[in-house]
Formats: structure tokens, C-alpha cells, sequence
């Protein structure tokens, strides 16, 4: 009985020492395997695919207000689909201002919808020339969008745009008026209106967004410019500041015609009486409603007109402006519109391009030209783009078409030559001559900064 009680305390020691000697050896082949696999692990950071990495940022900079929501909407899809880039974007209703700012203090956007010729003349913006949207972007639109000095696209515009005065036709047929060609004619239209529709603004302005002012300028007073040079003669004038050609200051020229022409409306009550402190959201509203009976705006203002009052579908007229220089003829922009350039500061500019090709699809095209109520500059995109279409295609007939000023000095955008009407309508300058000098004097001084 002793004998086989140690037998078995020999045996259960054995065990033990067996189960200890495998512990060991597993716990030795663990902690190598836990060596081999934090190697693996280091190895595999070092390599990881550039999906994971930190996302690239790509700043999207614009002052197309219109547009601030569906390209939100766009952009929060394209960074769904696309892990590795994050789209962020920025809108200031002053841009042409912001962007200088931003160009000096180095906080440059990758992509933008500002452009100007003195910055492609710096090399600011990255040549386009190359890229395969050209192969299906309407040959005209590519023209509007080519560097007069180089020859090159520093831009490309998804679309194409007109500009002129929205009427309402119930008015217009209700006083038996037609579409005025010149602005003598336009003068008699509003007084008829005010003296018969004393609830309704004749010609309603807001004025306190100055980028509307400033594309009366373009449209009316550089209008006179371009229809008698022509559109590459112009362009080439504009950025030479050939005066012996374009006569800003003269009077009788365009800036002074211009000046007449606002002051002789303003004088006879025939603007809408908070001129100066309307914005373009009141503006839309009070067409939208009946409560004025002309505005200046361009396709981009008819979806948001619609989409407040439906009902004016089939009430819009739509007209070239009226010449305001004796000898010249009506004038209608018909341009390129939501153009982009890629900033040559861009940190990224394959993502950046990864997103307009992503914007040019045509799918989101159809919905953006749908949208904005314009043409697709794309010529395989078939959009149902608005009620307009024969409005807009009677207005082209009937007018001298003209295109955006992009030519202007970078240190006078669009925003400050409206602030000069804004000064024009409260009785800053004396005359519509002394407007004429004041708008020459800047012009050149902006000229000759940019130039020397």
C-alpha cells in the first residue's frame, strides 16, 4: 500500500513537470510569435495603401451664390465615393476682393471660380490646354475660355450663359409695350409702368450687392466697347487700356453714357426706392411676386424665381439692354459661365483635377444645367435646362452678343466698379462726366499697378 502510494506521487510530480516543461515552450513560442507578428504589424503601417493615409484637402473657393447648396450636395457625394480627398468650399459674395487677399496672404484655394487676367499673366492658374474636357466642350465655349495672349485655357466653363432684362410679360401686354431698343425708349416703358402700377417698382436693382452694379458696366458701358471693336479686338484693347480705342473717359464714351443713362432713370423715380440697400435675394423675390416689372440678371436667377413662385412660368420676358450710345445697338451677354481654373499654389492638383472630372460627369452636368436654367457647355449632355429657351433664343436674334470682362486690372474687379455706381446713384460725382474721369482715373491706376 506505502509502495503504490508513492508510485503515485512519483507519477502526479512527473505530470507536472511535463505540464511546466510544455508551458514553458508554448510560452516561449508565443512570445516569438508575438515578435515575428509587432514586426509584421510595423512592416505593414510602413506600407499602408494610400487610401488610408490621411485624407487630401482640396479647397473649392467661389462667388457664385446661386450655385452654394447643389454644390454642397455634390461635393458631400464626391467625398463619399472618394475616402482618400476631402472637397471643402468656400463662398464670399465679395470673391474677386477675397481672392486678392487670399493670393498675398497664402491661403490659396486648389480650385476656384475667380479668374482674372492679370493673375494668368502671373502664372497663378495652371494651363488647362491638355485636358481631355475640351474633347467634348462646345468649340465656341473653348474660344470665350482661351488666353488672348497665349493661346492657351487657363479655365473651363461647364456652361453657357446669357444675361439681359427679365420682364413681365402680363405688364408689358397690359400696357401694349414692346422691348426697347434704345434707352430713351426703355425711360418711356418704366414711366408708363410707374404711372399705371404704382405698386410696383419699374426697374428694381439690389443695389447693395455691388456684383450686380458692376455687371451693368460689363454689360451696358463695356458693352458699347465690344460691339464696336468686336470681342477679340475689345479684349486686346481692354488689356493694352488702349485709350485711343476704348475711351473711358471721354465724353460721350461708354462710361459716360453709362453714367447718363443711371442718373437720368434715377431722377425720373423709375428705380425701386430702397436701390441701395436691396439685395439680389429681394430682388428675386420681388419679380418672383409680381412687385417689380424689369431686372438685370442672367439664366442663373430664373431657378430661383421659379422656385419661389412657380406660377411665373410662361409670365417671364426676357430682352437684350437697350443701347445707351447713339449708334450702337441693344447688347445681350452670351458667354461661358461656371468656369474653373486650378490654382498653380495647389499642393494637389491630380485630386483637384479628380474632382472636376467627377463634376463633368454627365449625369451631375444634366442636374447642374437643370438647376442653374442654362446650357451645358458639354455637347453630349442633353438637359431640359428651362422655360426660357425660345425667350432667350428671340432675345440672341435681337442683339449684339457680348461676353463677361475679364479683362479688367486685378486691383479693380467687378465688386469695386459697382461700388462706383453705388457712389454714382448717392450723388458722389457731380456729373455723369465727372463719373466718366473718377471711373478712368481708377481704371488706370489699377492698370499701371498691375503692369509695372
Amino acid at each position: 500500500m506505502k509502495r503504490t502510494m508513492n508510485l503515485l506521487i512519483a507519477l502526479v510530480m512527473v505530470i507536472v513537470l511535463i505540464g511546466g516543461c510544455a508551458k514553458t515552450v508554448e510560452s516561449e513560442e508565443t512570445t516569438a510569435k508575438d515578435e515575428t507578428n509587432d514586426e509584421a504589424v510595423v512592416s505593414t503601417d510602413k506600407e499602408e495603401p494610400a487610401e488610408t493615409a490621411d485624407p487630401v484637402t482640396i479647397k473649392f473657393f467661389t462667388g457664385k451664390v446661386e450655385t452654394v447648396d447643389l454644390m454642397n450636395d455634390l461635393i458631400d457625394k464626391f467625398n463619399a465615393a472618394n475616402p482618400g480627398i476631402i472637397v471643402q468650399q468656400e463662398f464670399q459674395k465679395d470673391a474677386s476682393n477675397v481672392i486678392k487677399v487670399k493670393f498675398a496672404s497664402g491661403d490659396v484655394p486648389d480650385i476656384t471660380t475667380v479668374v482674372t487676367q492679370d493673375y494668368i499673366d502671373q502664372g497663378k492658374y495652371l494651363d488647362l490646354t491638355n485636358e481631355v474636357w475640351w474633347d467634348r466642350i462646345d468649340p465656341a465655349i473653348r474660344d470665350l475660355c482661351t488666353d488672348v495672349k497665349t493661346g492657351n485655357q487657363y479655365r473651363v466653363a461647364s456652361n453657357m450663359t446669357m444675361a439681359g432684362l427679365y420682364y413681365n410679360k402680363e405688364i408689358f401686354e397690359d400696357l401694349g409695350l414692346g422691348e426697347a431698343t434704345t434707352w430713351a425708349e426703355f425711360e418711356n416703358d418704366l414711366t408708363k409702368i410707374k404711372d399705371n402700377y404704382s405698386d410696383v417698382a419699374p426697374f428694381f436693382m439690389g443695389g447693395k450687392d455691388s456684383w450686380m452694379l458692376g455687371h451693368l458696366i460689363e454689360f451696358m458701358a463695356h458693352g458699347v466697347i465690344k460691339q464696336e471693336l468686336g470681342i477679340k479686338e475689345s479684349k486686346i484693347a481692354l488689356l493694352a487700356n488702349d485709350d485711343s480705342k476704348i475711351h473711358l473717359g471721354d465724353v460721350g464714351g461708354p462710361m459716360e453714357s453709362f453714367a447718363a443713362a443711371i442718373l437720368s432713370t434715377r431722377d425720373k423715380g423709375l428705380f425701386n426706392s430702397d436701390f441701395l440697400t436691396a439685395t439680389y435675394d429681394n430682388q428675386i423675390e420681388a419679380f418672383a411676386m409680381g412687385k417689380a416689372a424689369v431686372i438685370s440678371q442672367g439664366m442663373w436667377a430664373l431657378g430661383g424665381i421659379l422656385e419661389m413662385n412657380p406660377e411665373m412660368t410662361g409670365n417671364i420676358g426676357f430682352m437684350p439692354y437697350p443701347s445707351i450710345k447713339e449708334g450702337t445697338k441693344p447688347v445681350i451677354l452670351s458667354a461661358e459661365d461656371s468656369a474653373y481654373a486650378i490654382t498653380t499654389d495647389s499642393e494637389h492638383p491630380a485630386e483637384a483635377k479628380k474632382f472636376l472630372d467627377y463634376l463633368f460627369e454627365v449625369n451631375n452636368m444634366v442636374t447642374y444645367s437643370e438647376f442653374v436654367k442654362s446650357p451645358s457647355a458639354f455637347t453630349d449632355v442633353s438637359a431640359d435646362w428651362g422655360p426660357l429657351k425660345d425667350e432667350v433664343a428671340h432675345a440672341l436674334a435681337a442683339g449684339i452678343h457680348i461676353g463677361f470682362t475679364n479683362e479688367s486690372p486685378s486691383g479693380f474687379s467687378g465688386d469695386d466698379a459697382g461700388r462706383m455706381v453705388q457712389e454714382l446713384y448717392v450723388g458722389e460725382y457731380e456729373s455723369s462726366e465727372a463719373f466718366a474721369k473718377a471711373y478712368k482715373e481708377t481704371w488706370d491706376k489699377a492698370w499701371n499697378a498691375s503692369n509695372n
